[in-house]
């Protein structure tokens, strides 16, 4: 990512007007010999900087400290500061040193640049097997640049059952799940979320979104998270488990795993969702040497059925 560091080292002589090889190595955090290939490459690239001999010396931009960034416009501000999202694969030194430069930013292009950094949510838990393309969706820079404008627009889509509609749609942010996109937006009917892949059409339009004061992009999407996997796994069975055995619950059912209070007896109660009775039994059956499932009666049905197919099958073996 050596563009992003490069664009890092103008704005950071934006700020200062004048910085040495050590000062940029400390804050872009990389070594000497980095920070001076960078701010020679800068020089080399026709960037009007140059170096001051001696013992106050260092580096400057032609023209002083409100150099212009060298002609950086307002859409290449906010790309810049994509970069410092958490859905970007820069390295998290060169995310740290954007995010801490962007006052540097002329003043009209900071707020936008500050909103670029912040429109995105990357939520690493999967739903499903995670399959689908890895290319991004066709409206995605779109939708991206319409949050960040704060402007509402027109929105094609294609729901999961084939029927195509059009709406217009306040955006308010994206979240990167797996493979996949989803924009958040405020419609007529409340809060939506649409998935990126299936939006059709996208026209900006020039009236402003109206965006909820106290919205949260990350405390939004964890509740219609939540309420997705809660849809996906109604069935919910309690149990008792020996305090060792936490952890293995933990990295077998993961979000579907509750942990509660302490029982008399020392174990702690626990409630694991699952999607249906019989598939929650057999997921649980296997650790029955930390686990103990109190309800509902279904699942405790399921599992002492398959106890018993388990002992038919098996306890021939045992007896030889």
């Amino acid at each position: 990512m050596r563009t992003d560091r490069l664009v890092a080292v103008l704005l950071l002589l934006q700020r200062r007007g004048q910085v040495t090889a050590v000062e940029v190595a400390r804050e872009l955090e990389v070594s000497e010999r980095t920070a001076r290939r960078d701010l020679d490459a800068l020089a080399m690239a026709g960037v009007p900087v140059y170096s001051v001999q001696g013992r106050r010396g260092g580096w400057r931009l032609i023209g002083g400290a409100r150099t212009d960034l060298s002609g950086l416009t307002e859409n290449e501000a906010r790309a810049l500061f994509l970069v410092a999202g958490p859905a970007s694969v820069a390295t998290p030194a060169v995310k740290a040193a954007l995010r801490k430069l962007v006052h540097a930013l002329p003043e009209p292009f900071r707020a936008q640049a500050e909103a670029a950094a912040s429109s995105v949510v990357v939520d690493p838990r999967l739903w499903g097997a995670g399959r689908g393309e890895h290319r991004p969706p066709p409206f995605l820079d779109a939708l991206q640049d319409a949050v960040v404008r704060g402007v509402q627009v027109r929105l094609g889509y294609v729901d999961r059952e084939g029927a195509a509609t059009e709406r217009t749609v306040h955006p308010l942010g994206l979240v990167a799940k797996g493979v996949a996109w989803y924009l958040v937006a405020g419609t007529v009917a409340g809060e939506r979320t649409f998935r990126v892949d299936r939006v059709s059409a996208v026209q900006l339009t020039d009236d402003p979104v109206a965006r909820p004061g106290d919205f949260d992009l990350a405390g939004s999407w964890r509740q219609i998270a939540d309420e997705v996997d809660r849809r996906r796994t109604p069935v919910e069975a309690r149990a008792l488990c020996v305090p060792h055995g936490i952890g293995v619950l933990r990295i077998a059912f993961g979000g579907r795993l509750e942990v509660g209070g302490s029982a008399e007896d020392g174990r702690v109660e626990v409630v694991i969702r699952g999607s249906d009775e019989q598939v929650l039994a057999g997921e649980v059956a296997g650790l029955a040497e930390w686990l103990e499932v109190t309800g509902p009666p279904a699942v405790r049905g399921h599992l002492a059925s398959l106890g018993k197919t388990l002992v038919a099958r098996y306890d021939r073996d045992l007896d030889n």
